[in-house]
């Protein structure tokens, strides 16, 4: 008779199991790491809203999330940088959920505050190798760049023109020699830990250990973005196929556009679309 019990209530233990795991939605997001930090937050607050749908965030880079979302292996892309020709279809839709500048940064020993547009490109060509070409010390300039398949370089390069072309095909007119790194963290701990290094990162992210620079006399800063006074900004996006979303995906989407998301959005230090 024990044993009986035992395993009725192992299969109603199961069976409660079951029921549990049906009830729970995930929703799959992949992409951007700029966007990811932000994506969490969303995330773990509509969950706490919605008990039974766990948002599911990974941040490879905006390419990865390009395809994720065009071959339907995620049920959202992110990207921080604008589609190219080539990866635009009819099926893929956009949002923009937030805005965010790119801040160029340095180690706060440097004793440069401003750049020009001009001098930013030549320093990443590799055309000025010396702070004091610059009005800096005399020491050579370290330039750290991110890896291929981030859409923080994809916006850099374009705001900064940053592309040249080979055999009518546009490729990075970023110098070799630049050192790669593959997140905003990893970035930012190497202009953190080198005095003549230089770099770029989401001005979400910017903090205490390092230090933005104006660029053209323009401080990087929400509301010199929202001016346009800042121009080294891009899109956040958020990407999906219309021929495959769900309700449930879709509820995520349209709240992320409400004024609860958008607060979020501003609370983060980026620039909100609403």
């Amino acid at each position: 008779m024990k044993t009986k019990v035992i395993g009725a209530l192992a299969l109603a233990g199961s069976m409660a199991f079951s029921v549990a795991a049906v009830a729970n939605e995930t929703i799959s997001v992949v992409g951007s790491s700029s966007v990811t930090p932000l994506m969490e937050v969303f995330g773990e607050t509509y969950s706490q809203a919605n008990s039974n749908i766990f948002v599911e965030v990974q941040g490879p880079g905006s390419s990865a999330g390009v395809r994720a979302a065009t071959d339907g292996s995620a049920d959202l892309g992110m990207s921080s940088r604008n589609l190219k020709d080539s990866e635009k279809s009819d099926d893929l839709k956009e949002i923009v959920v937030a805005r965010d500048g790119i801040a160029v940064v340095v180690n706060n020993k440097n004793p440069i505050t401003d750049l020009s547009k001009e001098d930013v490109t030549k320093i990443y060509k590799g055309e000025i190798t010396n702070w004091n070409q610059v009005g800096g010390e005399d020491k050579p300039i370290v330039v750290v760049t991110r890896d291929t398949a981030s859409g923080t370089r994809g916006a850099f390069e374009d705001i900064m023109s940053l592309k040249k072309k080979i055999n009518d095909i546009k490729v990075s007119a970023i110098s070799q020699r630049a050192q790669v790194t593959s997140g905003n963290g990893q970035l930012k701990t190497t202009v953190a830990n080198n005095p003549f290094a230089i770099g770029y990162i989401s001005l979400g992210t910017v903090d205490d250990s390092l230090k933005a620079l104006s660029i053209d006399g323009h401080v990087p800063s929400v509301a010199a973005i929202k001016s346009g006074e800042y121009q080294v900004q891009r899109p956040f996006l958020v990407l999906y196929k219309a021929s495959k979303i769900n309700p449930t995906t879709q509820s995520f989407l349209d709240w992320s556009l409400t004024t609860e998301a958008q607060k979020l959005v501003s609370a983060k230090g980026y620039i909100a679309v609403n």
